[in-house]
């Protein structure tokens, strides 16, 4: 069946639901937001969704704190970073994990340092703070975040990168968490800069293991002061230095011992060969759908990196035959994030990379024969080159079965303000529509406010905050308020949303393939991690579905055993729990209004 294009008329009210029983039990005049409800009766008739920025109404009241706010004098102050949409307590709603970072040269009064943030779902479309509880709240320049159960015991934990020392935090289950960080063996005694990481079994022995990006060896002892700066020059204004003429640094593969702790085999498993890289965020995906998990890493002002499955636990940078190091033009790229889908549905993952000012980012279409092919020009996506790219995602907004594209920008030098270069700090997001046929279309201007106010971004994430069917985008916006952008209208199509659990592979069945097959298109997505910039998305898998009310086929490869699980003619517009070896196990429709 071919899944076409609507347009919808009028507006759309707010459905939310619950997996869990207590929720289900909630009376249903607490699950509309009046907030929500209000942005939905004022979306135009003309566009069929729209995206409302909702922070402040849902509780995302504070800001974030990351380097000078007029001038960045250090790398470290206008790297950002990411944050995370991820259910920490298991009741089927989506929380929300806010990274920060710091000043340099800041003198805090004790109590008021700039520290991470953990919101949970109060499942009415707000949010409250529990970062004392939790344990998160840390200061320092984190940068990212990557969620995966390492130990198996049913919770997913959180790892974080620092400009430091990296943290990996257990889930005790309970609403706490701990720093598990030397006990586990990830414990580094050198500052290093941590940027993205990603949860992956590589091995498919079952236990999670840990791919870890660094950026630049910055030693904290050797900041030069305010009144000692050396200025580089970008377009004739002095700025900040690097990364050029900066050392890179070497990325980190953790082998998981599967007793809870973690053993370094960056170097047998060949993770060292590329050398020292400006690398920034990596995911993991089965690029050449041999089984195996492959790694992919965005790298700044360097040739990006693929690392391909030897299947014998070690693995080779294929990048440059494959065709993703460089641009069509075999130019080096300032990559920074990373959006992965087969947005063509022909069985095979392509990639989204974003990249700086004055460049265009890349869609790199997976040939199927081991290449990529950069389409950023014939697809439609390169039209726009004057934003500094930053986090990305694949997300069908309107649920018609074809992956749309979001892209959040942000420039790095406030000091451009200043200058009439056709560039601005702060910019708006962008939206590229899926045809169908192998093109994009910007729609950005059409998709409400939430895509037109600007900022400097940094991370994005995406998921279904509420329930409701349509996906939603969590951005960090540097020195300023989070921005949560609901999406109004996008439920107007069915869909689909898988939640699976792991048995015999890892809990958090990362690696985990699905297939939904309704009529004659079909559909795919894995469980990853990474991805956007240094950010964590909704583990959940998400299809639109069109028109359709039934689907034909749904197909689970779990990724240690390579079993297939087929589930058919399922109805639309459900979530649904699918646990390895035992099927469905739970099934939940959100409510109407």
């Amino acid at each position: 069946m071919i899944f076409p294009r609507r347009r919808f008329l009028g507006s759309s009210l707010i459905v939310l639901g619950s997996t869990l029983t207590d929720a289900l039990a909630t009376p249903l005049s607490k699950w509309k937001n009046p907030l929500v409800v209000q942005a939905a009766a004022s979306q135009p008739a003309s566009f069929p969704v729209q995206f409302f920025d909702v922070a402040q109404q849902a509780g995302l009241n504070i800001p974030n704190v990351w380097g000078g706010i007029d001038r960045k004098r250090v790398i470290i102050e206008t790297k950002g970073s990411g944050l995370a949409f991820f259910d920490y307590d298991h009741d089927g709603w989506l929380d929300i994990y806010l990274s920060n970072g710091n000043r340099l040269d800041a003198h805090w009064p004790a109590g008021k340092e700039p520290i991470s943030h953990l919101y949970k779902n109060n499942r009415d479309g707000t949010f409250t703070d529990v970062t004392e509880k939790s344990g998160l709240g840390r200061t320092g320049w984190q940068t990212g975040v990557c969620v995966g159960d390492f130990d198996n015991d049913g919770w997913d934990d959180l790892f974080c990168c620092f400009w430091g020392h990296n943290i990996l935090f257990h889930n005790n289950g309970n609403g706490t968490f701990t720093d598990v960080t030397h006990k586990a063996g990830l414990s580094q005694e050198n500052v290093r800069w941590g940027t993205g990481c990603t949860f992956l079994d590589y091995d498919r022995d079952g236990h999670l293991d840990l791919f870890v990006c660094n950026f630049v060896k910055l030693d904290p002892d050797k900041i030069p002061s305010a009144n000692d700066m050396s200025f580089c020059q970008w377009k004739g204004v002095p700025t900040m230095c690097g990364p050029r003429g900066l050392p890179g640094d070497t990325n980190i593969l953790y082998h998981n011992n599967g007793n809870g702790t973690f053993t370094d085999v960056s170097e047998k498993a060949g993770i060292l060969k590329p050398g020292p890289r400006y690398s920034i965020t990596a995911t993991s995906y089965d690029f050449d759908n041999d089984g195996w998990p492959d790694i992919y890493v965005a790298v700044d002002s360097e040739p990006s990196i693929l690392f391909q499955n030897n299947h014998d636990g070690t693995f080779t940078d294929v990048a440059v035959m494959a065709g993703c190091a460089y641009n069509e033009d075999g130019h080096e790229q300032a990559g920074m994030g990373l959006a992965v889908a087969d947005y063509d549905c022909d069985g095979w993952f392509d990639i989204f990379k974003t990249n700086f000012a004055d460049d265009t980012c890349d869609l790199y279409h997976n040939n199927g024969d081991g290449t990529f092919s950069d389409l950023s020009f014939s697809s439609g996506v390169g039209i726009n080159n004057n934003y500094v790219a930053w986090g990305c995602g694949f997300i069908d907004y309107d649920n018609d079965g074809w992956p749309d594209i979001v892209q959040i920008n942000g420039h790095v030098y406030p000091e451009i303000d200043n200058y009439n270069f056709g560039e601005t700090f702060k910019n708006p997001r962008l939206v590229y529509r899926n045809l169908g046929n192998g093109r994009f279309k910007d729609v950005s201007a059409e998709m409400g406010p939430g895509i037109s106010a600007r900022f400097s971004s940094r991370g994005a994430a995406f998921g279904d905050y509420d329930n409701d069917g349509g996906m939603d985008v969590l951005i960090l916006n540097m020195n300023d308020l989070p921005s949560l952008l609901h999406n109004v209208g996008g439920n107007k199509q069915n869909w689909i949303k898988i939640k699976l659990l792991g048995s015999r592979c890892n809990r958090t069945a990362i690696g985990a393939r699905v297939r939904v097959t309704a009529g004659t298109h079909t559909q795919m997505d894995e469980v990853h991690g990474g991805t956007s910039v240094m950010s964590q998305s909704d583990l959940r898998l998400h299809f639109g579905l069109g028109k359709v009310e039934t689907v034909d086929l749904i197909e689970v490869k779990w990724p240690t055993t390579q079993k297939i699980e087929q589930f058919k003619q399922v109805k639309a517009n459900q979530i649904l729990t699918i646990r390895e070896g035992e099927g469905i196990v739970a099934a939940f429709k959100p409510r109407s209004a």
